[in-house]
C-alpha cells in the first residue's frame, strides 16, 4: 500500500470519527437526566414536599421545608435540562453541588460502597462536572441555538 493510499485511509477514518464524536455526550446526558428527572419525581410524587422535608430534617439540614423544595425543583428543572442539553453547565453545577452535599451529610458514614455508601452519588458528581465544565455537546439544544443564532 503507497502512502498516499495510507494517508488517504486515515483521513477516511478522521471523518468517520469526527462524525461519531459529535454524539459523545448524549448518551451521558439522557441517562444523567433521567436519574436526577426520576429522584426529583419521586421525591414529589411518592414522598411529597412534607415526606421530603422530613427525611432532610432528619439528615439535619436546617429549613427541611425549603431544603426540600430547592432539591425537587433543581432535580426536576436540571434533569430536565441535562437530558435537553440546555442549560447545562448551570445545571450540573447545581447538581453537583447537591451531590457533594448528599455525600457529606447522608452518604460519607456508609463508606464507598452501595447501598449506603457514596458510590451512586459520587459518580453523577462527576458527570455532572463534566456537564459544567464541558457544556452538552454538540447534539444539544445549546448548539442548536448558537447555530441558529449565526445564521
Amino acid at each position: 500500500m503507497s502512502e498516499a493510499d495510507l494517508a488517504q485511509r486515515k483521513s477516511r477514518l478522521g471523518v468517520r470519527i469526527a462524525r461519531f464524536s459529535r454524539w459523545g455526550m448524549l448518551p451521558l446526558r439522557v441517562v444523567v437526566g433521567l436519574v436526577f428527572l426520576m429522584h426529583g419525581g419521586q421525591k414529589l410524587f411518592v414522598f411529597g414536599v412534607a415526606g421530603t422535608a422530613d427525611i432532610m430534617g432528619k439528615l439535619g439540614l436546617p429549613l427541611p421545608t425549603l431544603c426540600a423544595v430547592i432539591v425537587i425543583a433543581v432535580e426536576l428543572l436540571g434533569g430536565s435540562a441535562i437530558l435537553l442539553g440546555a442549560f447545562a453547565r448551570l445545571a450540573g453545577s447545581l447538581l453537583a453541588f447537591e451531590m457533594v452535599v448528599a455525600i457529606v451529610v447522608a452518604r460519607l458514614h456508609g463508606g464507598f460502597f452501595a447501598p449506603y455508601g457514596y458510590e451512586f452519588e459520587l459518580t453523577l458528581l462527576g458527570a455532572c462536572l463534566t456537564f459544567a465544565l464541558s457544556g452538552p455537546g454538540q447534539v444539544s439544544l445549546e448548539e442548536l441555538w448558537h447555530r441558529s443564532s449565526m445564521a
